[in-house]
């Protein structure tokens, strides 16, 4: 008979042991981030311990706003003897750039929401309701110079 891999975790303690739910390592085996793992006899998964540092970085990359693609770039990278810190690097600059249009965007967007209440007096009936009326014309609502 043969012995189960002591350091095998199944799908629920890889979850556990990695700080997510059993469906974010699910949807990670769908997406193709984490390694279709062997199955018992019973049809558990059974995931290797490096499987927690996996996830770990996969999360990890989310936070910092990269794409499932670009996590799967990274990681393929990382197990890549060719690849430079100089390619990773070049890859975090340009999310960095990625992120300071999105940080411009959202202050113009409060900006001009700010604009739209401070027009509202949030009083009378909702036909004359400014912000919607503001929404339903053609004018520009945010300016590009904020």
């Amino acid at each position: 008979m043969k012995r189960p891999n002591m350091e095998a975790l199944t799908s629920g303690r890889l979850a556990k042991e990695a700080d997510v739910n059993l469906e974010t390592i699910r949807f990670y085996e769908r997406e193709k981030l984490l390694p279709k793992p062997p199955r018992t006899a019973a049809g558990y998964r059974l995931f290797p311990a490096e499987a927690i540092q996996r996830v770990r970085f996969i999360r990890r990359a989310q936070t910092l706003g990269f794409t499932l693609k670009e996590i799967r770039e990274l990681l393929a990278l990382s197990q890549s003897r060719r690849a430079s810190c100089e390619t990773v690097r070049q890859r975090a600059e340009r999310k960095l750039v990625e992120i300071e249009g999105k940080i411009t965007a959202l202050v113009a967007m409060k900006g001009a929401l700010t604009e739209l209440s401070a027009n509202c007096r949030g009083r009378g009936p909702v036909t004359r309701c400014p912000i919607l009326e503001c929404l339903s014309s053609e004018k520009e609502i945010i300016h590009a110079d904020r």
